[in-house]
């Protein structure tokens, strides 16, 4: 499955990676190139963040749904110690 971003965010991933390009390394990248380079992490990389993303939210899922017994437990068989403790 493809990753692909919102116009809005790849437009503010480009822009980021043409100011890292110049900050850090003092040199210009064109927007295809930064275009290009985001393609290929997202194709490359991105997977692998994804899965990573979707076992950690499946292993928080996990943890609550094994807390629902004691979160949603109630006792059975207990209307003679409630009736006996009214007396």
């Amino acid at each position: 499955m493809p990753i692909e971003l919102p116009k809005e965010t790849r437009t503010a991933a480009i822009a980021s990676i043409e100011r890292y390009f110049s900050e850090e390394h003092g040199e210009r990248i064109g927007n295809m190139a930064a275009g290009a380079l985001l393609n290929f992490f997202l194709a490359e990389i991105g997977p692998a963040v994804y899965n990573l993303a979707v076992a950690q939210a499946q292993e928080r899922m996990q943890a609550r749904v094994a807390e629902l017994d004691i979160e949603l437990q109630e006792d059975a068989f207990t209307w003679w110690h409630r009736s006996a403790a009214k007396r």
